[in-house]
């Protein structure tokens, strides 16, 4: 465990009721309180209960986090809240969409590292490639960073979505 005072970057899950203002609601807390939303994703989970599932990435003190999912816990909407940091080992990805420009060898040298990423071509021109990556935050930064000297475009990127690992869910 980290001291008190060791600021870290926690991975909170929250699910809530699929209702019009809830994310506004979450949103709200952390900027109402001066809380940094590093990453955040939203999406229904559960059609037929109509449940969304909150993920995001913030970084504190422990008392902070207790303070944050205490706050999360109290909204009306929310069905549970979890720091998946804490609870033991979880699974987090990323998702990314990089568009790159290029001719010759710049267009072979991205293939290539695109090949050893692990990214997959979803779109291809005689000039340019839209490359489908998942994985760690770092590992898309990595990527990121070596397609700038190869012709970067731009680049979309979804937040983290993270699951605890093991047989127990929220």
């Amino acid at each position: 465990m980290k001291e008190q005072g060791t600021v870290a970057t926690h991975t909170i899950s929250v699910v809530v009721d699929n209702e019009a203002g809830v994310l506004a609601r979450v949103i709200g807390l952390f900027s109402g309180r001066g809380y940094n939303i590093e990453s955040l994703t939203v999406a229904a989970v559960d059609r037929n209960d109509r449940r969304s599932r909150i993920t995001v990435v913030t970084t504190g003190t422990r008392m902070v986090i207790e303070q944050i999912k205490a706050q999360l816990d109290r909204l009306v909407p929310v069905q549970k809240v979890a720091d998946l940091t804490m609870e033991g080992p979880l699974i987090s990805r990323d998702l990314a969409l990089v568009k790159v420009s290029g001719e010759g060898e710049k267009r072979v040298e991205a293939l290539r590292l695109a090949d050893a990423f692990r990214a997959r071509v979803i779109d291809s021109t005689k000039s340019s490639f839209v490359f489908e990556l998942t994985g760690s935050a770092s590992k898309l930064d990595a990527f990121v960073d070596l397609m700038r000297d190869l012709g970067l475009v731009e680049a979309a990127r979804t937040g983290a979505v993270a699951l605890s690992r093991g047989e127990t869910g929220l």
